[in-house]
């Protein structure tokens, strides 16, 4: 261990029943969450706070506060263009920071749906 504060890539814990919901979903959604959860580890800040501060996100993805009120408090990281997200908290402790997963839900089809626009 280091006395300085650690950075990224940040470590990540899942309750066993976010886990669990992870697993339980359609290969290419779990890609998706893996996806989501290697820009979550990776971020400089993973309350992505301030103005445009979750710009870097791919298009389908994004960050918002559970409660506006409580902007300490946890996040809700949406994918799939909102069909699907999980809910986490960063705990920035010195010694041992990490991410805790606490939900993961998807509401989409599966398979995939084809565009009503493609022939």
């Amino acid at each position: 261990m280091t006395d300085a504060f650690m950075g990224p890539p940040w470590q990540m814990d899942w309750r066993l029943d976010a886990l669990a919901s992870r697993d339980a979903l359609p290969g290419h959604v779990r890609k998706m969450v893996d996806e989501a959860r290697a820009e979550l580890v990776t971020a400089k800040d993973p309350y992505f706070r301030g103005i445009d501060a979750d710009a870097v996100l791919p298009e389908t993805v994004r960050v918002q506060p559970m409660r506006s009120s409580d902007p300490r408090g946890p996040r809700i990281l949406y994918f799939d263009d909102g069909d699907g997200w999980l809910t986490y908290t960063f705990v920035p402790r010195s010694e041992d920071p990490q991410i805790l997963v606490f939900e993961v839900f998807w509401q989409g089809t599966d398979p995939p749906a084809p565009s009503p626009a493609e022939p």
